[in-house]
């Protein structure tokens, strides 16, 4: 089932969804197309070289040597009690092994506010060049699709033309934005934002922040402090925490996100441009292991290309339905 902040999508919309996703792991589908009919052809035995063979095709495909391991690690022992049996079974427990390394996530941390009192505050994390401001731009647009209110804030005043660029964003998506000047303090520009958005109810408040200032210690202090304001002037908040990460950095992007997710108090990842890599098992990576749910994926560099993720569409676009 496909969830947002404010509940579940409309037929219509899963359907489109679907088709989206299909197209946007295009790439990744290619690549692993001919390597698993090799290992799941019909007649062929499951046995150790195949789950070998297995095991290598999923960490060619960005899942990373542990979360690739664990998998066939419990296939191996669905081998060896005789509850796999042919090549059509080993693909079927395949996907369902998957789905349960996503979906377990998803239960343990997916925030559905039932009527929340607004505004729902998100802040946008992340290192510079992942996509925060134009992912915090689509987010805007996506919510509004929704019938909610929306405004942004531009509290990312360390890098040259954050403002300018998020200020595009907000023309484009009529939103309108609160902002101060570059350079300067990120939660004043925050402490304005949330009484704007208190004061007209708006619906949804998405912060984009800074993703690099002088050091490391620097940029989460100044994250922490910005969350002490949030909770200050909108008790719980912020309600969501994303981790915006560039699907083309790969593994190399969780050593990236590690340092978000042990001090920013990420609560779920945006992943952006999906659409360009042909390793999009980086998705069951991040999941395993960030132990975070995959909340939205960027598919292109349209206003719309902004999906919120759905397990079942994932891996039936990846590994067929």
């Amino acid at each position: 089932m496909i969830q947002t902040l404010f509940g579940s999508l409309e037929e219509p919309e899963k359907k489109s969804i679907f088709g989206r996703m299909k197209e946007a792991v295009s790439r990744t589908r290619e690549s692993l197309a001919d390597r698993l009919d090799a290992i799941v052809q019909p007649g062929r035995q499951v046995d150790e070289r195949a789950l070998d063979e297995l095991e290598e095709t999923l960490v060619a495909s960005d899942l990373g040597a542990g979360t690739a391991g664990e998998v066939t690690a419990s296939l191996r022992r669905r081998v060896k009690r005789n509850e796999i049996q042919n090549a059509d079974e080993l693909k079927s427990l395949l996907k369902s092994e998957l789905k349960s390394i996503l979906d377990h996530r998803e239960e343990q941390s997916w925030f559905r506010p039932r009527n929340p009192d607004p505004p729902v505050v998100i802040l946008m994390v992340g290192v510079n060049g992942a996509g925060k401001t134009t992912t915090s731009g689509k987010l805007a647009a996506f919510f509004r699709a929704q019938g909610k209110t929306v405004l942004l804030c531009a509290a990312d005043t360390f890098r040259a033309a954050g403002i300018e660029q998020l200020q595009v964003w907000g023309q484009r998506t009529g939103v309108e934005i609160i902002k101060t000047r570059q350079g300067g303090d990120p939660s004043a520009a925050l402490f304005d934002a949330l009484h704007a958005a208190k004061s007209r109810s708006t619906d949804v408040l998405i912060v984009d922040t800074a993703g690099r200032l002088h050091t490391k210690d620097n940029l989460m202090a100044e994250l922490n402090k910005m969350r002490r304001t949030a909770e200050r002037i909108v008790p719980g908040a912020p309600h969501e925490v994303l981790l915006v990460m560039d699907a083309t950095t790969g593994q190399n992007g969780l050593q990236q996100a590690r340092l978000f997710t042990g001090s920013a108090g990420v609560t779920g990842v945006v992943l952006t441009k999906l659409d360009g890599t042909a390793k999009g098992g980086i998705v069951i990576a991040i999941s395993r292991e960030l132990k975070l749910p995959v909340r939205y994926v960027g598919v292109g560099e349209k206003l719309e290309d902004l999906l919120p993720f759905d397990s079942q569409a994932f891996l039936d676009s990846m590994l067929g339905a």
